[in-house]
């Protein structure tokens, strides 16, 4: 339920704050006084519509917050996980309105879209007036609203389930066909190439390998001889390591006579003959590195000479032509075994069309017999509120050729105003008071099932009068045992069914230079003050504070 609201420099209002508590809440004042401003100010905390205009004059932006009371397990908390924000059990809706006519939405103090703000506040909060096409008045939401009040959500649940295996089974079952369609129309070609890539065996990888290869050979085979010739220079006939090695032992002979003179030496030509020796075993490794068998040059050639013709005869790159030997594998195998896995997929589509079918059958069969209880109910309501001539009709149109993921039923809530007239949608049958008096009977037989926990009804009583302004109010408390309600009202018999009198006016500021709206919680004489001027008008008799006391006193009894 809303527990505050908090708003700040919006139109007229630059500082309000309201808390909020269970039951009805009303919220009364002379014309003009910012009720509109206020619900205004509300919806665009929900995620409403924001524009420029709704900032205060003279500031750059406005802003409006309000503190939602979230029982565990409520759809808005769902909304906030797959959001990837926390849900705290308390819901804090922020909405900032710029100058400039950009917005920023924030739930607990992170940033988020105005998207996900909207569907967070459409879980929490419905907002019903005579011209208000969401809610109740939307079709779309009429087979949702008969499921609740019949209990069927489980049901519902159950049978998306089951449409879900359907579509599976189904989608795999025509992927197979178009398959086999396909490798049937091409069975010929594919066996033929099938075979081919199979004999040619083609790996991925390997044209880059083989011609890897074959640039080593074919480099290999012109710098032979330069390697020879350079290994017969340091380690072969002519190499100078023994003449060297001979030097190094005649100095070290002398070395006992003038070490000073001969070590030096004799240290400088062990490293150059270790030198040489390196270089003789390095050259021994890069000829035979570089030595290679000409047949094996040959059969290299061949197979990249094989492999680029079938990539050229396949239109293939050679790299994708192992790919598409195991795809030619793959579908000749589908040719050969797919009239079993068809047979298999068959069976298992048909069960689940059965499965599905049956159970959306047994679906309709529940709203039909339900919609005939709403009916009842809903019907039961109109007397009171003046309507009773007219019919409400929940209809139930079933069509098992137009299957969904909630059953073969499409719901629209239908009206008859009177006697002899064609009955028809609500929305388009039913004037602006009497849409919101349908819209209050609805509200009070579906009570907490598929509604928000917060509901506000704007003027819903206007143009009615005694008796049926009364009723109202009655099914407005009715309502309030069950969920949070808010009504602004200009009708005294539902201002004083109220639990909480809300009190909107208007007061001068800056020496009569601007004026604020302002919102008072009423206490008992002010409250009675209250209906008593809302009975009499501008000027407040005796009778009217009377008759006020007599509404108090007729709502409490």
């Amino acid at each position: 339920m809303l527990a505050r609201l908090s708003i700040r420099d919006i139109v007229l209002i630059d500082r309000l704050d309201i808390e909020f508590s269970r039951g009805l809440a009303v919220l009364t004042g002379e014309t003009g006084a910012g009720k509109s401003i206020l619900l205004d100010a509300f919806a665009l905390a929900l995620g409403g519509r924001g524009y420029a205009g709704l900032v205060r004059h003279g500031v750059e932006q406005g802003q409006v917050t309000a503190t939602f009371d979230v029982p565990k397990g409520h759809p808005a908390a769902k909304i906030l996980s797959e959001n990837g924000l926390d849900d705290t059990g308390e819901m804090i809706l922020r909405r900032v309105q710029l100058a400039d006519g950009r917005t920023r939405a924030f739930i607990n103090d992170q940033s988020i879209s105005v998207q996900t703000l909207k569907a967070v506040g459409a879980a929490l909060v419905e907002i019903h007036g005579q011209h208000d096409e969401r809610a109740l008045v939307d079709a779309s939401t009429h087979r949702q609203l008969l499921d609740a009040f019949a209990g069927l959500e489980k049901d519902v649940t159950a049978l998306e389930v089951l449409w879900d295996v359907r579509r599976t089974a189904n989608t795999a079952l025509d992927a197979h066909r178009a398959g086999m369609e396909r490798a049937a129309r091409e069975a010929d070609y594919l066996r033929h190439a099938s075979d081919e890539l199979k004999a040619l065996r083609p790996r991925e990888g390997e044209e880059t390998e083989l011609a890897e290869r074959r640039t080593t050979m074919m480099q290999g085979e012109k710098i032979a001889s330069d390697l020879r010739e350079a290994q017969e220079a340091v380690g072969g006939n002519h190499s100078p390591v023994p003449a060297l090695a001979a030097a190094v032992r005649r100095l070290e002979r002398r070395a006992a006579n003038s070490p000073a003179l001969v070590e030096p030496a004799v240290k400088a030509i062990d490293i150059a003959i270790n030198a040489l020796e390196e270089a003789d075993q390095h050259l021994s490794a890069a000829l035979i590195a570089a030595d290679f068998d000409p047949a094996e040059l040959e059969r290299i050639e061949e197979r990249l000479f094989a492999l680029r013709a079938a990539s050229r005869k396949y239109s293939t790159p050679v790299e994708g032509l192992a790919a598409l030997a195991a795809k030619y594998a793959s579908d000749v195998a589908l040719i050969d075994a797919g009239a079993d896995q068809l047979k298999k997929l068959e069976a298992a589509a048909d069960e689940a069309d059965k499965r599905y079918a049956a159970a959306a059958t047994k679906l309709s069969a529940a709203r039909t017999k339900s919609s005939e209880k709403l009916n009842k109910a809903v019907n039961a309501e109109l007397a009171p509120l003046k309507l009773e001539r007219a019919k409400f009709t929940a209809q139930v149109e079933t069509d098992a050729a137009s299957p969904g993921p909630q059953g073969i039923d499409r719901i629209e809530f239908w009206v008859q105003t009177n006697p002899g007239t064609k009955p028809g949608p609500m929305m388009k049958v039913a004037s602006g008071g009497e849409l919101s008096r349908f819209l209050l009977a609805l509200k009070v037989v579906l009570s907490d099932r598929g509604s928000a926990p917060t509901l506000v009804f704007d003027e819903i009583d206007t143009g009615v009068g005694g008796a049926v302004a009364d009723a109202i109010g009655a099914r407005l408390a009715r309502l309030a045992g069950k969920v949070q309600v808010m009504a602004v009202t200009h009708a005294p018999q539902v201002a004083a069914r109220a639990n909480h009198h809300l009190l909107i006016s208007k007061d001068a500021m800056d020496k009569g230079k601007r004026v604020a709206t302002r919102v008072n919680a009423l206490a008992a004489d002010h409250r009675r003050e209250e209906i008593a001027r809302m009975l009499a008008g501008a000027e407040i008799t005796a009778e009217a504070r009377a008759a006020a006391d007599r509404l108090l006193r007729a709502a409490t009894a």
